[in-house]
């Protein structure tokens, strides 16, 4: 059990029997009275945001989370399908709970799917991952400004900023923490 003094900004919690994670914390001790604890909670299965307030003294209940190794295998009407490879069992998540990571997927790549339950609530990527680029504008002969870059689509549809030398069809790796071009590949 937590109690308000363990509170603060990422920590998750069960509330109502579904787990919340703290967006935003603020300890404020007014002069007289209990301390105060304004918390603003998403819950991790809805993304909705709320606020609430708690008085020291009160406990919270740590949201049981577990991480697995998964393989992420397609993508069909029922969400992108990711699958255990110990015991093959399959997990499907939707759109929305993934967010732009969805970008960043790559046929039989590696990630790790957060787990409420027998329910997939979340994903972690590795750090960088390998995308062709399917349409960006030629590069002007010439154009050698420093700062110079251009919009450039990938193959999973994410569309980023790189430099004007980079072409259609060039590899490049791609930060998936900030979604910046990081380099070229070399194939």
């Amino acid at each position: 059990m937590y109690s308000c003094s363990d509170l603060k900004k990422g920590l998750k919690l069960l509330i109502d029997g579904e787990p919340h994670v703290i967006a935003q914390f603020d300890f404020t001790k007014p002069g007289k009275g209990q301390a105060l604890y304004k918390c603003k909670l998403r819950n991790m299965l809805t993304g909705a945001l709320f606020d609430r307030t708690y008085r020291s003294g009160e406990s919270f209940e740590p949201a049981s989370l577990s991480e697995q190794d998964m393989q992420y295998l397609y993508q069909d009407e029922t969400g992108y399908v990711f699958m255990d490879q110990k015991t093959y069992e399959q997990v499907a998540l939707s759109a929305e709970v993934l967010g732009d990571d969805k970008y960043f997927l790559v046929d039989n790549m590696e990630v790790k799917v957060l787990m409420f339950g027998d329910q997939g609530i979340g994903i972690t990527l590795p750090n960088f991952v390998n995308l062709r680029i399917s349409q960006t504008d030629p590069w002007v002969k010439g154009d050698t400004a420093a700062g110079n870059n251009k919009p450039a689509t990938v193959e999973t549809g994410y569309t980023l900023q790189v430099p004007g030398f980079v072409e259609e069809g060039t590899l490049i790796q791609i930060d998936t923490r900030t979604g910046e071009y990081v380099t070229r590949v070399k194939e």
